[in-house]
């Protein structure tokens, strides 16, 4: 397995979240989990915002 893909398959986002909203709908600790799912979904935010100005950019001109 390539190295990002072995990088993304150790540490996916869906898990993080998963465990958080888990917990949280359970009343249980959350732990560091929840920053981990944080992070992840700013980064994604991040990352789509950056591709649709650059869409969006390359459409109007």
């Amino acid at each position: 397995m390539p190295g990002p893909v072995r990088w993304f398959a150790e540490h996916q986002p869906t898990t993080a979240i998963i465990d958080t909203i888990r917990s949280l709908l359970a009343d249980q600790p959350v732990g560091g989990d929840i920053w981990i799912a944080i992070a992840w979904c700013i980064g994604t935010l991040v990352g789509a915002y950056c591709i649709a100005v650059a869409i969006y950019r390359r459409k109007v001109q």
